[in-house]
């Protein structure tokens, strides 16, 4: 049986470089980092003082009465879904309700809201605690906030898969409109966690940078003075529709979401298996899966998330499976990592480099590890003709999700 095509024709993001998408891909071009210290009076307790903030507050594009009943998370969520609503052209004319689904995800969901909550209850009782306290802290709540606001009635999901959040959710969103559930799906991550208890977890854990006296230089992918993430917040979606419905409507495309597969390593809760054999298997599943040949992928927004294993575990497995002529970059060393936010992004940048021709660099790749052998846009963007490429995402608990994106 032959299956639709899968378009891309609407983007959304507030991110720590910009609060739409035209701001945060001219900065991420121009190289610009989004990591600052932490001015928090909490932050001074902790051995990580930095993190990639988000550059729009979202009380400059919401209702202050709006936001008191919405997590951080839901908030942004909205606001990244509204976009890519609007640059869809679904704002005024939108689609059958019952034909339209939304698929957004969230690697940690309303945690601002629990633990500010519970601060309430320790210090003031139960009955100062707020009704919106549940709505606002369970993680279907960003994916419900938006299927609400757009009349979403073909179903609304939460995939909830650590990092490899978002780019999960953007597959789940293709393999709804494939199966005939849907025509149209706006998909996506959010992730809203600069918050003291994330942070001294992920320290503890020894996961997270700590340059505090050097922000912007702290995230550096695939460098040997990389020592660990830095903590990012923001939001990406996409609007996936059928491509025989967007072309009825005389839609703006910007690529084809020609593939996806999602793979578990079945190995470490927290560590990538050390040969890459579920990434490698992801990435060979994801290109069957789109029907053109390997050598078509030329580019690859890599995870990278500046981590000692993590890094080098990817590069292995690129390697494997493509060989080494894809161009690589990692914009986590300008965003930071925004965790279930960041598949969705770094969607979005992908997109963005098959439509015009341009990789973003990867940023503070000074001295590359002698094990990184392919080739990386670093320090400068690079135009070149970019018919197909991949988005890799993975996370905590052995999750791999790889998209294939291609030129229409």
């Amino acid at each position: 049986m032959s299956r639709p095509d899968v378009v891309v024709t609407g983007l959304g993001a507030t991110t720590p470089l910009g609060g739409d998408v035209a701001s945060t891909w001219e900065a991420m071009l121009a190289g610009r980092s989004g990591v600052g210290p932490l001015t928090q009076e909490w932050a001074g307790q902790l051995p990580v003082r930095i993190a990639a903030q988000l550059a729009v507050e979202p009380t400059e594009k919401l209702d202050r009465v709006k936001l008191r009943r919405l997590d951080r998370s839901e908030a942004i969520a909205l606001i990244a879904a509204h976009e890519a609503w609007a640059d869809a052209g679904l704002a005024d004319s939108p689609p059958d309700p019952e034909r339209l689904a939304v698929s957004v995800g969230s690697g940690i969901g309303g945690a601002q809201t629990l633990l500010a909550q519970d601060d309430i209850l320790e210090a003031s009782g139960p009955r100062r605690v707020s009704p919106h306290t549940v709505p606002m802290l369970m993680p279907n709540g960003p994916a419900a906030w938006v299927g609400l606001e757009l009349g979403a009635q073909a179903g609304v999901h939460s995939v909830a898969s650590a990092c490899a959040t978002g780019a999960e959710a953007i597959a789940l969103g293709l393999d709804m409109i494939r199966s005939g559930r849907a025509d149209v799906v706006l998909a996506g991550g959010t992730e809203a966690v600069v918050h003291p208890l994330p942070i001294a977890g992920f320290a503890s854990m020894r996961a997270m940078s700590t340059r505090n006296d050097d922000p912007e230089r702290a995230s550096r992918p695939w460098d040997k003075g990389r020592d660990g993430f830095v903590l990012g917040e923001g939001s990406g979606a996409v609007v996936l529709e059928r491509a025989d419905h967007a072309a009825a409507r005389g839609a703006r495309v910007y690529a084809r979401l020609a593939g996806a597969a999602l793979t578990s390593d079945g190995y470490d809760i927290v560590q990538p298996h050390p040969e890459g054999r579920g990434v490698i298997r992801a990435i060979n599943m994801a290109i069957a899966d789109a029907g053109i040949d390997r050598s078509d992928i030329v580019h690859v927004n890599a995870h990278a998330t500046s981590t000692p294993v993590g890094d080098i575990a990817e590069i292995v497995a690129l390697r494997s499976a493509l060989g080494t002529h894809p161009v690589l970059t990692a914009t986590k060393s300008m965003t930071g990592h925004l965790l279930g936010a960041a598949g969705a992004l770094e969607s979005i940048a992908t997109i963005l480099a098959i439509r015009d021709g341009v990789i973003p660099p990867t940023i503070n790749l000074d001295d590359p590890d002698d094990a990184l052998d392919l080739d990386v846009v670093a320090h400068k963007a690079r135009h070149m003709d970019v018919p197909a490429a991949l988005n890799n995402g993975f996370g905590f608990g052995g999750h791999n999700a790889v998209l294939v994106f291609a030129r229409v």
